[in-house]
């Protein structure tokens, strides 16, 4: 949303429950969004149709590819159910997304040996840096349905990355491609002070924690 997923948090923000009040699923420093599913965005959310939704995967694969909606969704249908964690701070337990295992789309671009991270783009022009293999593996999928309905678009519809295992802004709304690289390239938030991987459960929020 900023273009990406997430407004940037404020340092010691949130209290902390004593450990034995916990829920165990609640990673370190967040509380349950029972209630609902913040939108916190830091740019004006698109309307893009599906109809003119692509997504591509390129750099180092052997063969780059375009998806477009109808040919996405002939893909063997996947779907994840789990929580999910905001760097903000909120964690939402037992979502259900429906879409694609990001495998298939990989399995079908074959990447290359050398191929280590992924820069995943937006059709606003955000981007996020993951490593590749925090997104195989069935760890992370296109999504365009959350629960029984299409996704809306101020959570990222018609489609976008889900990486579950990282903070939210890892999941980039609004899917635009994947770029594979030999090498960690820095993405719109972690550019701005945030930590390259993003880990819930070691807290790894900013850049040195």
């Amino acid at each position: 949303m900023t273009p990406g997923v997430e407004y940037e948090p404020t340092r010691g923000f949130t209290g902390r429950a004593r450990a034995a009040d916990r829920d165990p699923r609640l990673p370190p420093g967040q509380y349950d969004a029972r209630d609902g599913w913040p939108v916190l965005s830091a740019e004006v959310t698109p309307h893009l149709a599906a109809a003119d939704w692509t997504f591509r995967v390129d750099g180092l694969v052997a063969e780059p590819r375009t998806w477009g909606w109808d040919e996405a969704h002939a893909l063997p249908a996947a779907e994840y159910r789990g929580d999910i964690h905001c760097v903000t701070s909120w964690s939402k337990f037992g979502v259900r997304f429906g879409g694609v295992s990001l495998d298939s789309f990989l399995a079908a671009v074959r990447p290359l040996p050398e191929a280590s991270h992924v820069v995943a783009y937006s059709h606003t022009g955000y981007t996020s840096n993951l490593p590749l293999a925090d997104v195989t593996g069935g760890r992370a999928w296109i999504v365009w349905e959350y629960g029984d309905e299409p996704l809306p678009p101020e959570h990222g519809g018609p489609a976008r990355l889900i990486v579950p295992h990282l903070y939210f802004w890892k999941s980039a709304k609004w899917i635009a491609g994947l770029r594979l690289l030999d090498h960690d390239e820095p993405g719109f938030w972690e550019q701005n002070g945030y930590h390259h991987r993003g880990d819930p459960w070691a807290e790894e929020r900013y850049a040195g924690d």
